[in-house]
């Protein structure tokens, strides 16, 4: 802990510093090709796996079984309906789920009896239930509505507090790149898409935002007065800035991050429980992405977007004349 302090005080104090506004050409290439995978992921895995709320279907759970056996459950559907090939997942260490496309009611009722029958448990115990498409369509649209108008609020919020519209594009873009990875990384696990994991999706915007905004407020300290310096330069400023201010993103990310991870494990492995699995496979993902995008895309973007605006040459060149 002592090394990681003395580490923190000599970025902050300039002794240590590295080059992240240099190099980021590197960090432009590593994003672009994170998020050409990303797009290309869901191809590959045929689409993402939206759950029930999405697609629309019957859903049954049975508790109290003795065996998590997911072969009962797919031949007990299949003896009702043939053909149909069901999702079936354990929740917790006693129940099992199992979704299907829409059945009507009579067919819905011969399911039930034949899963409670499959597991050998009463029939009271087994439950079942049927959500339409077009809820989760509503789902989808308030959530999009809803980011929009974040992203709109945080844009402006960010330009009149920081004095410049360049900080806010800088951070729309980290943004983005968060969101895409965090998809991709959901197309690639097979973790369902659902209206918790919508609830996360949302969630780490802020989480990512804050980082940034952190880093902003430090690059707008140390680049107040650049324009009069004759040996300051914008980029070196910025720099200054990441430097002084990454081992609190880091610790900050790392406190958070711990909990989520075990609330991660839990859900997944565990418990098996879909909601807790699915929000926070989008918070772990968002507050390490996020982190990382911070450091290595806003801050460097912010310094290119800016580092050759007149007032931050003019005067270098004048004093080299």
């Amino acid at each position: 802990m002592s090394k990681l302090k003395e580490l923190g005080n000599d970025l902050y104090s300039g002794k240590v510093s590295y080059d992240f506004v240099g190099r980021r050409k590197l960090w432009y290439s590593i994003a672009i090709a994170v998020v050409f995978l990303s797009i290309l992921a869901p191809v590959v895995k045929g689409g993402f796996n939206f759950g029930i709320e999405f697609r629309g279907g019957s859903e049954f759970r049975i508790d109290g079984v003795s065996s998590l056996s997911q072969s009962l459950a797919r031949d007990a559907v299949q003896s009702v309906e043939p053909g149909v090939e069901p999702l079936i997942t354990t929740v917790g260490l006693d129940s099992v789920r199992v979704q299907t496309e829409q059945l009507d009611d009579v067919t819905s009722e011969e399911m039930r009896i034949a899963l409670a029958s499959a597991y050998q448990v009463d029939s009271s115990l087994v439950t079942s239930s049927f959500i339409g498409a077009n809820w989760g369509a509503d789902v989808t649209e308030k959530a999009l509505i809803g980011l929009m108008v974040f992203l709109v609020l945080v844009s402006l919020f960010m330009a009149l507090y920081f004095r410049t519209i360049k900080m806010s594009l800088a951070a729309l873009v980290a943004l983005l790149h968060d969101m895409v990875l965090t998809l991709g990384i959901y197309a690639l696990s097979g973790f369902e898409i659902t209206p918790a994991a919508v609830i996360g999706f949302l969630t780490i915007l802020g989480y990512s935002l804050y980082d940034t905004v952190v880093i902003f407020d430090r690059i707008r300290e140390n680049t107040l007065d650049v324009e009069f310096s004759e040996t300051k330069t914008f980029s070196s400023q910025v720099n200054m800035a990441i430097n002084q201010t990454i081992v609190r993103s880091v610790n900050t990310s790392i406190v958070g991050v711990l909990p989520i991870a075990s609330i991660l494990f839990i859900g997944a492995v565990i418990l098996g429980t879909g909601t807790l699995r699915d929000i926070s496979l989008a918070l772990f993902v968002g507050v390490v992405v996020g982190t990382y995008s911070s450091v290595f895309l806003a801050g460097p973007l912010y310094a290119h977007l800016r580092e050759g605006e007149a007032k931050f040459t003019s005067e270098k060149v004048t004093a080299k004349i």
